[in-house]
């Protein structure tokens, strides 16, 4: 036994963002306080379900109570409520890791937002869950009794605490396993005293769990001489909720309600949910599912070492949280339920990884979410702008990680594009129904940003000529093009790469100045690579610019500048790729340039255009403060010869 099991009671502080979700709990969500209840009746039923599990191979753990459920009783007099469950139970070190501390990992970023977004506290407090946390809405003291299924009575251990700076832990003698959790009710919650109040919340938000909520019975109150003295005066219980997974009725015995209320259930999600599929498969292999696509992503969605994945039931009995093996990682974000009448009820993590019907649900699953999505995006445009805005760069990982579905996720990709008025809603079916004749490629430019995309200057060309760009600045998307190379016959051409041939979109006294101006400047283009020397790997004539005097662009087979700048801030080593740089033959500056050949400024000149180029691509210059003296120095010799 550790040393803190060992004393008999002791007094702890909370971790320090325990105090401050307690604090913007009680706060925020002050209006809504009722959720209390369906957050500790949703912790009862995964003890519950945790059991139930545990007991299929360790029958022992049932302790001759078989018969699972929740309590809930009333006691007007001392101002409490009562939820006691006989699930799994928890032990001293268990109730102080639970109840102490967050685990979670990025809380502190969560926190950081959190507390700048007041306005937003109880959307973004439902994102990250708070489940017992909520009982301080209500409850000016919070006492929980716990014993661990398998361990002696004199195991068990109370915990209490006012919500505030600490909590203690006393070890005491629990016959019972299980959890009770007794709720000293502040003086402006006297309504959760009403045990009609507290039916009528567990049938709005807990109808659906499949264990029965227990509630004393009341009966109407009979006079002395009316008393039957045969008449027990024990306390009756009756069952209140319905006790029925909900994803084993029929669609049309379900409410939208009831399946909006189950989503917060497993989500613990405060919002409710964009859409949901629920379906019976029967067949090869016999199947319940029931998956929801949130409205809002969770804090941590990037951050993949998170938990993730679906609730995975085996002939309705629960055997594990976030089966990630049911979901690609690019759809971590949906939440659900599985429940598989073809696995064994002793499956573990380890035999997920390689099995067939493992597979077989993965592969169904995905299919099924994208298939609702598909729906979405024709029949419920709004609904989908939203779905995209919220999970559409988790979204566009599925083009490298899902082979088997490439062109069912490539067709629910949407972009902002030069045409799109700054919203990401064009679709590539919607880009090459607008192509200009002749035109067989699908343009895009990468950046660090949506403005930085809108600007760039290899832009010029195609807004002279109004050919439509997709403008990349997701930091998914530099992967997203290498393994999407064409869609539906059109191949997606960077326009920051290669020689950019746009004759198709020039007629034949354009193509001829083009070519005699290039011939030209030639001599000018030679003399600003040798100037320039190995900063640069060619210089040459561009036809792609109408505004800006030079632009830097990569060659065909070398990384683009955004994804250089990618893998460098992730630590990755980079083969080495030098820039081309293009100059504008029409622009002033370009053509003073050609007149200066073989003046001492000359190389200043070039120098600088190519850090101007560098800097208008997004990328920083290798030395600012050489850039800086090397323009001051020019503007003092202009200023000088006026």
């Amino acid at each position: 036994m550790t040393a803190a099991a060992a004393a008999q009671k002791q007094t702890c502080g909370f971790q320090a963002e325990v105090g401050q979700v307690l604090h913007l709990v009680t706060h925020s969500l002050y209006s809504n306080r009722e959720i209390f209840l369906r957050e500790l009746i949703s912790n009862a039923s995964d003890a519950l379900d945790k059991l139930r599990f545990l007991a299929v191979s360790e029958p022992s753990y049932l302790e001759n109570d078989t018969e699972l459920g929740i309590h809930i009783e009333i006691d007007k007099d001392a101002k409490t409520l009562i939820l006691r469950d006989n699930g799994i139970g928890m032990d001293r070190d268990e109730i102080i890791a639970h109840l102490g501390t967050i685990a979670k990992s990025g809380t502190k970023e969560f926190l950081k937002v959190l507390s700048a977004q007041q306005s937003k506290e109880s959307l973004l407090i439902g994102q990250f869950g708070v489940g017992f946390y909520s009982s301080f809405i209500v409850a000016d003291t919070v006492t929980v009794r716990s014993r661990k299924a398998g361990l002696a009575a004199e195991a068990g251990v109370e915990w209490q605490s006012t919500g505030e700076s600490d909590f203690s832990v006393e070890t005491i003698t629990k016959a019972t396993r299980g959890t009770e959790v007794i709720l000293h009710l502040k003086e402006d919650a006297a309504e959760f005293l009403d045990s009609w109040r507290i039916k009528s919340l567990i049938h709005k938000y807990s109808d659906h769990i499949s264990f029965p909520i227990w509630m004393q019975k009341e009966e109407m109150p009979q006079a002395d001489e009316e008393k039957d003295e045969n008449v027990s005066d024990a306390v009756v219980f009756e069952t209140v909720n319905r006790a029925q997974a909900l994803w084993t009725l029929p669609k049309s015995k379900i409410t939208d309600q009831e399946y909006i209320e189950f989503y917060k259930h497993i989500s613990h999600d405060f919002s409710d949910p964009l859409a949901w599929a629920h379906n019976k498969v029967e067949g090869k292999l016999e199947y319940s599912s029931l998956l929801y696509i949130p409205k809002n992503p969770p804090f941590d969605l990037y951050q993949r070492e998170t938990s993730k994945g679906l609730k995975l039931y085996v002939k309705r009995v629960f055997i594990m949280d976030d089966a990630e093996q049911l979901l690609p990682m690019y759809l971590r974000f949906v939440k659900g339920v599985i429940d598989s009448n073809d696995l064994p009820l002793n499956v573990s993590r380890e035999l997920l990884q390689n099995n067939a019907v493992i597979e077989s649900l993965r592969s169904a699953t995905t299919r099924r979410i994208l298939d609702t999505l598909e729906k979405m995006s024709k029949e419920e445009a709004d609904k989908y702008a939203e779905f995209w805005k919220a999970f559409g760069p988790a979204l566009k990982e599925g083009i490298a990680e899902d082979f088997a579905n490439k062109d069912k996720i490539a067709a629910l990709l949407r972009f902002e594009t030069t045409h799109s008025a700054g919203k990401a809603d064009v679709s590539l079916a919607d880009y090459i129904a607008r192509m200009k004749d002749k035109q067989d490629k699908i343009y895009y430019v990468t950046a660090d940003s949506a403005a930085a995309a809108r600007h760039s200057p290899q832009l010029e060309i195609f807004k002279q000529k109004d050919i439509e760009v997709l403008l990349l600045s997701d930091r998914v998307d530099e992967w997203l093009v290498v393994h999407l190379s064409e869609f539906e016959g059109k191949s997606l051409q960077s326009i920051a790469k290669g020689m950019l041939d746009l004759d198709t979109f020039a007629n034949e006294e354009e193509k001829k100045a083009h070519e005699q101006i290039v011939a030209e400047l030639k001599p000018l283009a030679e003399a600003v690579k040798e100037a320039l020397g190995d900063a640069v790997k060619e210089v040459r004539i561009s036809h792609r610019l109408t505004d800006s005097p030079a632009c830097v662009v990569a060659d065909d087979n070398d990384l683009g500048g955004h994804v250089q700048r990618l893998l460098k801030a992730a630590g990755q080593a980079m083969p080495e790729s030098k820039p081309i740089l293009e100059l504008n033959p029409n622009h002033p500056i370009v053509k003073r340039l050609d007149l200066d050949k073989g003046t001492e400024q000359f190389k200043q000149w070039s120098q600088i255009l190519l850090s101007q180029a560098i800097l208008a691509d997004g990328a920083p210059l290798v030395d600012p403060a050489l850039f800086v003296n090397q323009l001051n120095d020019l503007w003092k010799d202009l200023l000088a010869a006026h």
